[in-house]
């Protein structure tokens, strides 16, 4: 919300108050300012000009020669290329050493041959936004008024003197978005008198509104009031200086005397409307209704809509010729040969209003405040205010009467609370006084019966309704700087991590030693990645407002997460990526309102895991490097020897032949393995390693206390053992056979060589293991080893048909 500091002096007395300490008081009492901007500053020699002459380039067909006289002894030659310069003219005049916007220097020079003495500018040379510059002026110059002196400063002229305070408006605090309801907020801050300006209405008798319009409206929730005045004999033209510079510093584009007016009566009472050519709606009935589905109406900006049962429209009875709340209909929109104005006041539910203006992409500064929220107890007031302003500008009359859907009033709300609850709140000793100041100083009526204050809210502030509001208004009409500090009483207690939080902790650290980077990614992904990676898919989880369709459903891995975040970094030229993350995901439980969270724990690597030197070559990341990353991690739960890998084709997203299923006992705690290359392909990431665990059971599991065992004091025996296996016995079968056979003094297993070839036989692979055997409370001797080795062979052979070589 853009506030002019010349026109907010009008409506409330700011004597003696600068606009950087009104900026720096308002922020401290509730309404932020983000920027206070003084347009003219930066801008240095830019004066009124006034052309005596202009004749055509003689060595171009687009620049003109003027003679511009700029108040000075001599006139000043200057060659301009705007389309609309003609003599005759004031216009806005940058003389030589002068500064325009962007700090740009104008210097003396020539143009094709000819000197130019500065430089005849538009508006945005000034550094008006091209949003704000009124259409006929967006290719060439602007025009000052003709009573404007040659060699002046243009800066009073264009209000560019003023200060533009920009205040960052809550939605809660749509009230400010109105001159008046800013008005009313400095009033209360400095306790100074407001002063709102009032049009007496002059109404043409001789002609009534019943013979010109009805209006009616389907729904009184969609719209509770709508109203609409006519205005004849108006003619369309450019609005008055005055007018169109404080649309500009306010942000909004001029367009002609009429539709600035309900721009004008937009920022003075937050009150939308709009301004239809009466001629054009094609009836003399306006029914407000839901749109129908498919439905189509050309709106201003000459877009054709699809509408649907939830817009609500304007209609002449039959075709709808304005979406409410939000766009008029191109078909009945004001233009030159507008005669007679028919004048919109309403107001609009706000969700719907929202929805539509979301769903169109047509957000608005109508639309925004309907959505928020307006003064009710002004609606008659602008509407009379807007009808007399068209008739004063545009040299019509206003038609006798006003056609009304139906009365619309809003009682003020009654919010009582007591002194000690303020006190105690805010921790003062305010007095009764001291509240009713505040409250009178609000323009809030009240009452007092001992201690209780019975505090009558306008419709004007919406957004009171219980004791905290009004608290929260005395603390800030007082000042938040006034307010006591006080330190806060109570004995503390020594916090302390819960196992959960310890444990995950602890695995960050050995996943980060490991070489991995945290990854945080969207817990929000589209439909089809939400069950990817998943064993056992449950029902998805759905948004009903989704921000866009990849972000519309939660996930139930985080795989697919950290996978687009692997295709992003390879995508710009990162070889060696290593990620983890640790986060929620979240599964649908029939019968239950909300959805389940689990915690999940999720790696991946891809690319180079050590770059080549000059002792050693560069090292890939495989399905061991993860695996090795994983049992590390186990080893630090103390759960590596119930650790099992078993080879898994369950999953459809990755490899068959090089996934496997990670178990503690009959416990299924997640997967390892490489992303199959269709997924990768369709991702587009090159070879990728995942791995998912859930980490709220693995926590569970976990064995938090590390067990220390004393390093042995005898020497240990190496056995080493070769194997002939089918292809399809996996060594975790193997080592789970030796580990049940090799007896006590068995303490590590280690495979070293695997070895495939046509020698072997069909379907055959061999397989050499170091078994390593140790007495700790004695020195091992060879028979008892042997025993060990022969009982492992024998079940090798017995329980998995290996053949011991």
């Amino acid at each position: 919300m853009l506030v002019s500091y010349k026109w907010l002096k009008q409506l409330v007395d700011l004597e003696g108050i600068s606009p950087i300490e009104l900026s720096d008081k308002m922020s401290r009492s509730g309404i932020e300012v983000e920027d206070v901007v003084v347009p003219e500053e930066g801008l240095k020699k830019i004066v009124v000009g006034d052309v005596k002459e202009c004749v055509p380039h003689p060595d171009s067909n687009h620049l003109s020669i003027c003679q511009v006289d700029v108040g000075e002894e001599e006139i000043y030659q200057i060659v301009c290329g705007a389309p609309n310069v003609r003599a005759d003219k004031k216009v806005i005049v940058a003389l030589p050493n002068s500064r325009i916007t962007g700090n740009v220097k104008i210097k003396k020079g020539k143009m094709r041959g000819e000197v130019s003495l500065g430089m005849i500018c538009s508006l945005d040379e000034l550094g008006y936004s091209s949003s704000v510059v009124p259409k006929e002026y967006a290719d060439g110059i602007y025009f000052l008024p003709d009573e404007a002196i040659p060699g002046e400063p243009v800066f009073s002229y264009l209000e560019m003197d003023d200060s533009i305070i920009e205040l960052s408006i809550t939605p809660n605090r749509a009230d400010a978005l109105s001159l008046r309801g800013v008005a009313h907020e400095v009033a209360a801050i400095y306790d100074r008198k407001i002063t709102f300006p009032t049009k007496e209405l002059v109404e043409d008798t001789a002609s009534n509104i019943e013979d010109y319009i009805s209006v009616s409206v389907e729904n009184t929730d969609d719209t509770p009031t709508y109203r609409m005045r006519v205005i004849k004999d108006v003619t369309i033209k450019e609005s008055p200086m005055w007018l169109q510079t404080l649309l500009m510093n306010e942000g909004i584009r001029p367009i002609n005397n009429v539709v600035d007016v309900t721009n004008y009566t937009l920022l003075l009472y937050g009150q939308p409307q709009h301004a239809f050519d009466y001629d054009k709606l094609g009836s003399k009935e306006i029914k407000v209704r839901r749109a129908t589905d498919n439905e189509s109406l050309v709106t201003l900006d000459e877009e054709e809509r699809t509408l649907t049962t939830e817009n609500i429209v304007i209609t002449n009875g039959e075709k709808s010729i304005a979406l409410a709340g939000v766009m008029g209909g191109f078909d009945s929109e004001i233009t030159e040969t507008t005669t007679t104005v028919a004048l919109e006041t309403a107001l609009f539910h706000p969700t719907v209003t929202r929805r539509t203006a979301k769903s169109f992409g047509l957000s608005s500064e109508s639309s925004k405040r309907f959505e928020r929220g307006i003064n009710v107890s002004t609606i008659e007031e602008a509407s009379a205010f807007s009808a007399q302003m068209i008739a004063e500008l545009g040299g019509g009359v206003v038609v006798s009467g006003e056609a009304i859907s139906n009365s619309y009033e809003k009682e003020d709300v009654v919010v009582s609370i007591t002194l000690t609850k303020i006190n105690r709140s805010l921790g003062t000793e305010l007095s009764k006084e001291d509240v009713a100041r505040i409250f009178n100083s609000l323009g809030f009526k009240h009452e007092v019966d001992n201690e209780t204050f019975i505090v009558s809210i306008p419709p004007r502030r919406w957004d009171i309704s219980i004791e905290a509001d009004l608290v929260e208004e005395v603390a800030r009409i007082y000042g938040y700087d006034n307010l006591p500090s006080t330190l806060p009483k109570g004995s503390s207690v020594a916090g302390k991590l819960t196992r959960t939080q310890r444990l995950t902790r602890n695995i960050r650290k050995q996943l980060e030693g490991n070489g991995l980077y945290e990854a945080i990614s969207y817990m929000l992904t589209t439909p089809e990645l939400a069950t990817k990676f998943v064993l056992e898919p449950k029902g998805t989880i759905e948004l009903d407002l989704p921000m866009s369709e990849e972000r519309s459903v939660a996930r139930q891995s985080l795989v697919s997460g950290l996978l687009k975040n692997v295709a992003y970094n390879q995508a710009r030229k990162q070889n060696q990526i290593a990620f983890y993350e640790i986060g929620n995901i979240f599964e649908l439980v029939e019968g239950e309102v909300l959805p389940k969270e689990t915690k999940h724990l999720a790696m991946a690597i891809s690319g180079t895991w050590a770059n080549k030197t000059w002792d050693s070559p560069a090292k890939s990341v495989d399905f061991y490097t993860l695996k090795g990353i994983v049992e590390n991690l186990f080893n630090l739960l103390g759960l590596s020897d119930e650790l099992r890998f078993t080879s898994s084709k369950s999953y459809k997203e990755m490899h068959p032949g090089r996934t496997a299923q990670i178990t503690i006992g009959e416990t299924v705690l997640g997967f390892v393995g490489q992303v199959h290359p269709q997924i990768a392909k369709e991702m587009e990431i090159n070879e990728t390693y995942v791995c998912e665990l859930d980490l709220a059971l693995l926590c569970e599991l976990a064995k938090e206390e590390p067990t220390y065992k004393e390093v042995g004091k005898y020497p240990s025996i190496k056995r080493d053992i070769a194997l002939l296996a089918d292809r399809e016995i996996s060594s975790q079968e193997i080592i789970d056979v030796i580990k049940d056979k090799g007896g006590k003094y068995l303490i590590d297993i280690h495979l070293f060589d695997v070895f495939e070839g046509e020698k072997l036989g069909t379907n055959k692979k061999s397989l050499a293991y170091s078994l390593i055997f140790r007495n700790d409370e004695a020195t091992l001797v060879d028979e008892d080893v042997t025993k060990a080795v022969e009982k492992v062979s024998e079940a090798l052979q017995t329980t998995l048909n290996i053949e011991v070589r």
